[in-house]
Parts: C-alpha cells; sequence; structure tokens
C-alpha cells in the first residue's frame, strides 16, 4: 500500500504524537509498504531513529509570515525557501508565538480554512509535490487541526482517501481564547465532513470526538497506540529497596498534572520519612511553563524535601531507559483526559508498575495490561494511597511490573499499532470516498426537495 502521513512537528521538543508517527511510518515500511512521511511545521523529533523526509513543507516560519503578511506569499520560493531548511526550524523556540497556542487564534483558522486561507501557497505546494513525486492510495492527517488540507489534497489527488487521527487535539482547542476557539470547532465539523475516516489512539477518545467534530461515532476506528518494546536483558539489576523512587515522565506542565504528584510526595514523606524516598522527573519545560516549575521548586525548598527530587530534564532514549529502569513506580497524574498514555506504557514495558487517574485512556490500558492501580482523578491523598500500599507491598509491586511488561508486549506493540491501522486504511480504501457521500447526499436532499415543491 502506498501511504502518505502528514504529520506536524513540535519543534525542538519530543513529542509523543511525533513519536507515534514516526513509529508508525517505521513499522508500515518493515512490512513491505511504500510510505512516506512529510512533516510540516517544523522537523519531527523522536528519540528513535526518524524516517521522516529531510524537508519540511508548510514551514512555520512561512505560514506565521504568511498570516502576518499577505504579500509574503507572492514573494517566489527560490527567493524564501531558506526559511523552510531543517536547521532552522529546529531552533524556533518553543514559547515563541508559532507554537503558543493563546497567540494561534488567527493562524489556526486560516489553516483550517485550507485552499481558501492565507497559507494556500504553502498547501497547494505540498499537495502538488505528493501528486507529482508520489501519488498516494492513502494520505493520513496527523491530527484534525489540518482537515483544512482535504480540498486541496483532493484536487491534486482525487483517487486517495484521507484519513485523519485524532490524537489530542482538545487540549489545544481548550487553550485557544474566544471567539477563535468558537470558530475553529465550527470550522472543523465542516471539514469534517469531506474526511473519508477518523482513526483514534483510544476508544475512550472516539466518542468526544464525535461529538466535538459533529460526525457519527462509527467514523472513527479506535487504534491501538504502539512501541518498540525493549529487549531482555539477562543482566539487569532491580533497583534497591531503598530509596523507594517514584518516577515521572512527560511535559513538564500543569495539565500533565506534575504537582498533584508533589503533594502526593510530601505527604508520603509526612507517613514514611523523606529519607526512604526519592522523586525523579524528566521531561521537557517550554519559556511559558518555567513559572510553574520554578513554584514548584521552590515549593520543595520551603517543605525541605528539594534534596529528594531529581530533575533531570528531557532524556534521550538510552538515558529514558536507565531513568525508568531506576524506579520502583511510575505515574503521569494528569488532569487532562490524555488519549494516548504513551509514557504510561514505556514503564510497563520496562516492567515498572504505574498509578494513573481513571480517566482518559489510562482505564483501557491497564485493563489491557494489568500493570498498574487505577486511583480518583486529581485527588493527591489517593494517589498517595496507592503509592505507599505498593511500597509496602513488593509481592504486587512485582507482579503488577510483570502483568504490565507482558501486557505492553501483547497489546501495544509497533505490530499491533500497524494491524489497527491497516484494519482501518483498508476500510476507508473499500468506501466510496467521503465527497461521493456527500454528493450522494445532496443529489438525494435537492430530489426529495424538487419533489416536494412538485407537490
Amino acid at each position: 500500500m502506498k501511504i502518505a502521513i502528514i504529520a506536524a512537528g513540535a519543534g525542538g521538543m519530543f513529542c509523543g504524537s511525533c513519536i507515534r508517527d514516526n513509529a508508525l511510518a517505521t513499522e508500515l515500511m518493515a512490512e513491505g509498504h511504500d510510505v512516506v512521511l512529510l512533516p510540516i511545521y517544523t522537523p519531527m523529533r523522536t528519540d528513535e531513529e526518524g524516517v521522516a523526509l529531510d524537508h519540511v513543507f508548510y514551514g512555520a516560519v512561512s505560514i506565521y509570515l504568511e498570516q502576518k503578511f499577505p504579500w509574503f506569499a507572492r514573494i517566489p520560493r527560490w527567493m524564501r525557501g531558506w526559511l523552510d531548511h531543517p536547521a532552522l526550524l529546529r531552533r524556533l523556540p518553543m514559547s515563541s508565538n508559532a507554537t503558543n497556542a493563546k497567540d494561534l487564534g488567527e493562524l489556526t483558522l486560516s489553516t483550517l480554512r485550507g485552499e481558501e486561507g492565507r497559507q494556500r501557497a504553502e498547501l497547494e505546494h505540498m499537495a502538488r509535490w505528493l501528486a507529482d513525486h508520489y501519488q498516494p492510495e492513502v494520505i493520513q492527517l496527523s491530527n484534525s487541526m489540518l482537515l483544512g488540507f482535504v480540498r486541496e489534497l483532493r484536487r491534486h489527488l482525487p483517487d486517495a482517501r484521507i484519513v485523519c487521527a485524532l490524537q489530542g487535539e482538545d487540549i489545544f482547542l481548550d487553550d485557544l481564547d474566544e471567539p477563535y476557539r468558537t470558530e475553529v470547532i465550527g470550522m472543523m465539523g465542516e471539514r469534517a465532513r469531506e474526511c473519508d475516516l477518523f482513526v483514534s489512539t483510544s476508544v475512550f477518545y472516539a466518542a468526544p470526538m464525535a461529538e466535538l467534530l459533529g460526525i457519527d461515532r462509527d467514523r472513527i476506528v479506535p487504534t491501538r497506540i504502539g512501541i518498540h518494546v525493549p529487549a531482555d536483558d539477562p543482566e539487569r539489576q532491580p533497583p534497591p529497596e531503598e530509596p523507594f523512587t517514584i518516577g515521572y515522565l512527560a511535559r513538564i506542565c500543569p495539565e500533565k498534572g506534575l504537582h498533584r504528584l508533589v503533594d502526593a510526595f510530601e505527604l508520603l514523606c509526612e507517613r514514611i520519612g523523606a529519607e526512604r524516598l526519592r522523586l525523579r522527573v524528566a521531561g521537557y519545560e517550554s519559556g511559558r511553563d518555567r513559572q510553574y516549575s520554578a513554584a514548584l521548586r521552590q515549593r520543595l525548598e520551603r517543605s525541605g524535601l528539594s534534596g529528594r527530587v531529581d530533575w533531570l530534564g528531557e532524556v534521550d532514549r538510552e538515558q529514558k531507559t536507565a531513568f525508568l529502569r531506576s524506579l520502583h513506580v511510575f505515574s503521569v497524574p494528569t488532569i487532562y483526559h490524555d488519549p494516548k498514555g504513551l509514557p504510561v506504557l514505556e514503564a510497563m514495558a520496562e516492567a515498572v508498575p504505574v498509578v494513573q487517574p481513571r480517566h482518559g485512556a489510562f482505564p483501557e490500558l491497564l485493563e489491557r495490561t494489568g500493570g498498574g492501580v487505577l486511583v480518583e482523578p486529581d485527588d493527591a491523598r489517593a494517589l498517595a494511597d496507592a503509592i505507599e500500599r505498593l511500597l509496602r507491598s513488593p509481592e504486587e509491586r512485582d507482579e503488577l511490573g510483570r502483568q504490565g511488561a507482558a501486557g505492553v508486549r501483547r497489546e501495544f506493540t509497533t505490530e499491533t499499532m500497524a494491524e489497527d491501522t491497516l484494519r482501518a486504511y483498508r476500510r476507508a480504501l473499500s468506501s466510496a470516498s467521503a465527497v461521493d457521500s456527500v454528493d450522494s447526499v445532496a443529489s438525494d436532499d435537492g430530489r426529495a426537495g424538487a419533489a416536494a415543491g412538485a407537490g
């Protein structure tokens, strides 16, 4: 199958959606499919070998300038192509207007307008490249913020089926200011009717996105997220019993819930003694979240616990493996309803039991793996109670670790992700295109109206 995956880069940040899209493309290639992974906005950064093109379409600098200065689009591409060079785009600061959702209302709306937006020249360039150089059977958009691409892609590639992934864009929408948020959701719903099929990263996420987009639930196919599972290491040693080490691996921001884990850690230190505990925190910290991070550090300093907390920053794959293997328990107690849970899978794959809130994708991940404990969301005491239980029960901890590692290898590998995704692609290919379906409904409505008028 010839497949083009259009994936939004996240500048210099490790991004869960980028990691998933790259892993999916890698696995599909390994299975013999002809796949091209097209990065847009910025290059993709992953902690595994990247397979994306070394060329960025719909570059962040170009589309921003086209939004601010409409005349910029008239400058010949040979004069401004250097602005899309990957080396330049990799250096974009994540705290800039190029990635801050509160400043992106007009740009997001223009992107959703697609061929009618200010970035139409960039969109046409990408669609023409795909038509001239690749001719895919299936085109996958990495999220529903890109639904404005559908019409132009269809104009150049009328026989291709267009599938849109749903990976957590509602958190971006919630950060948009009004009136942009309402207008963006309305435009997403309008453009969603033209997409052939949607794939969600969890069963949970299908229902809220169907409601948000105003589409039938059966147009969304849940597909399991998957990871490259680590090889067995016969020389691996478990961490020492003390200090009991709790780990967090995610972006350092309020929505990921690090403050709730710090709350729970403080409670545990009061109950058990700080000298018996350690908290290890890893993950990217953007400019806009530095105040949040600083407040947590100051709080730990005031409570005399700063010496019991390690702040590791971003970690590469080797460092991540070492980090996870140093833990007794793992938690990312998100405030929002996470539709993926990628770090949770990575922890369980290393036989580390997890403690997660009972919302988002976490219930289905733990139901299918048996690798952890669910607690009431946004409840530091419940989180502390569950962690303390695992601290006092090494047998339960070991059993959860074994179950989680086996469950991930059974249910959430790149192979199972590719299997689910290919099933969705085949469904799209075997059905009439969304445009044909919309035209058919419009024709039926027109005939019904004419008959009513004649009557």
